[in-house]
């Protein structure tokens, strides 16, 4: 047994902390979850930045939604939600055997509307609804503006994650909310 399934073992939840379209269509994720015991996945705008960048994995996508006319976050949003639906499908065997305590993967919100609360709560439903996983979280940033953002979107049913966590007091506003 290796380091991160004896982890696994005594209860330790191993997420890992990239995605990209190589991971996916590798075969490489499923490997980390069946030989490495990982059991979620998280990504973030810097994550997917890295992912397109480094890689031509991307751009025949990017290609054809630039003919859909999409581009900017739109176009970034289209493929992390490809991959994210992915990742979530490879996941949704854990998250069904752990009643949902593991098997899930969240998107970022973008990180332009950090401060803008109606906004957040609406690119969060929006992102979701999108999505179609239900083991597919949002990730939310824990500023005073996203805090209630937060809590509606718990009360409408969105799976939350929150980001930018940088004091105690920030993690206790968050966990209330």
């Amino acid at each position: 047994m290796n380091a991160t399934q004896k982890l696994h073992e005594i209860g330790q939840s191993l997420w890992l902390d990239n995605i990209t379209r190589g991971l996916l269509t590798s075969g490489t994720l499923q490997r980390y979850i069946d030989e490495f015991s990982i059991t979620g996945l998280t990504s973030n705008p810097t994550i997917f930045d890295h992912a397109i960048k480094n890689s031509h994995d991307y751009d025949g996508a990017i290609s054809q939604k630039l003919k859909e006319d999409k581009s900017g976050e739109a176009l970034f949003f289209e493929l992390a939600i490809e991959d994210l639906r992915q990742a979530a499908d490879l996941f949704r065997p854990i998250y069904d055997r752990t009643n949902g305590v593991d098997g899930w993967v969240s998107l970022e919100v973008s990180p332009l509307l950090a401060r803008d609360t109606a906004g957040t709560l609406s690119a969060a439903k929006a992102l979701h609804a999108r999505a179609e996983r239900p083991n597919l979280f949002i990730k939310i940033p824990g500023t005073s503006q996203g805090l209630p953002a937060i809590e509606e979107a718990i009360f409408a049913g969105v799976p939350i994650n929150v980001t930018l966590l940088f004091s105690a007091a920030q993690y206790v506003a968050a966990a209330e909310a």
